[in-house]
């Protein structure tokens, strides 16, 4: 039997998820009551640190400068939505303009969200792949982010991958979720969403706790190594959890970075402007085992 407090966050982590893709919250919650079909995870064990020099890298962004357009438009490297044009949370993902909401400096990037005149609320989200399809994807590799986290409730920041192949299914990873009304934990898991095809969804995850306010005050690295027999989040390359990874995550994903509001959560204390500081996105590949040796 789950405690009841893990069962109410599971609850809440399931129902905030789906707000992605516009899916019921009463058919959220029946789904965790039911079992979700969820996949066993590993307690955070004490395991060695991620070897970088074992991986390659393939993808390399690090904010000197920012190649994005709302869509796509003249090939660029990232699109300012998803690429099914999903909002989710309290402030309306905007499409980009001078100075807002993506600025570069010093190679940082800031995705600002910011209260507007009229009381609602705009910021920032970027998409390697565009509604074509088309962009940055990799089956198999370590995906991984450099951030520093906004401070204040109501703040909800993630680094998160989605399976590029939606047609039979939408397959996700939050490598990072962070909520502001919580600085002393963030959480990492998965969803295979199903149910648009009539099939039962699969979520899992684990929530982290740190130091209060350590994640505002500094830069941290938040990874994910997804390999065909197991799937492992890391902390500054220290690992966390792993699990088996699912036959649905044979495929390219393709890395998101946001700062959304809300997911839940009041907003009317949320700093104006709240600011999500992104050092880079790298992506790898392992190496051949003789190079890597």
């Amino acid at each position: 039997m789950i405690e009841t407090s893990a069962v109410q966050r599971l609850v809440w982590r399931f129902r905030r998820s789906g707000m992605r893709y516009g899916i019921s919250s009463k058919v959220l919650g029946l789904l965790v009551v039911l079992g979700l079909g969820a996949l066993p995870g590993r307690p955070s064990v004490a395991q060695e640190p991620l070897n970088i020099n074992a991986y390659q890298l393939t993808f390399e962004e690090s904010f000197d400068s920012l190649d994005v357009s709302a869509w796509g438009e003249k090939s660029s490297r990232w699109i300012a939505h998803t690429p099914w044009n999903g909002d989710f949370g309290d402030a309306r993902f905007t499409d980009p303009a001078p100075g807002f909401p993506f600025t570069t400096g010093q190679g940082i990037l800031k995705i600002e969200a910011r209260k507007e005149a009229d009381g609602t609320w705009r910021s920032g989200l970027l998409s390697s792949v565009n509604p074509k399809g088309e962009g940055f994807s990799q089956q198999f590799g370590y995906f991984e982010a450099r951030m520093k986290l906004p401070p204040g409730k109501g703040v909800w920041p993630a680094f998160w991958l989605i399976g590029l192949d939606r047609s039979k299914y939408t397959a996700e990873i939050d490598v990072l979720e962070y909520y502001g009304r919580a600085p002393y934990e963030f959480s990492m898991g998965f969803h295979i969403w199903r149910q648009s095809q009539g099939g039962q969804n699969t979520t899992g995850g684990h929530w982290q706790t740190v130091q209060d306010g350590i994640l505002n005050s500094d830069y941290h690295t938040y990874g994910v190594d997804i390999q065909a027999d197991k799937t492992s989040f890391y902390l500054d390359r220290q690992f966390i959890w792993s699990f088996d990874t699912p036959k649905e995550f044979h495929m390219p994903f393709y890395p998101l970075v946001n700062l959304a509001l809300g997911s839940g959560w009041p907003i009317d204390e949320t700093p104006n402007p709240s600011i999500l500081l992104v050092d880079y996105i790298h992506v790898y590949k392992r190496k051949p085992v003789d190079a890597a040796n």
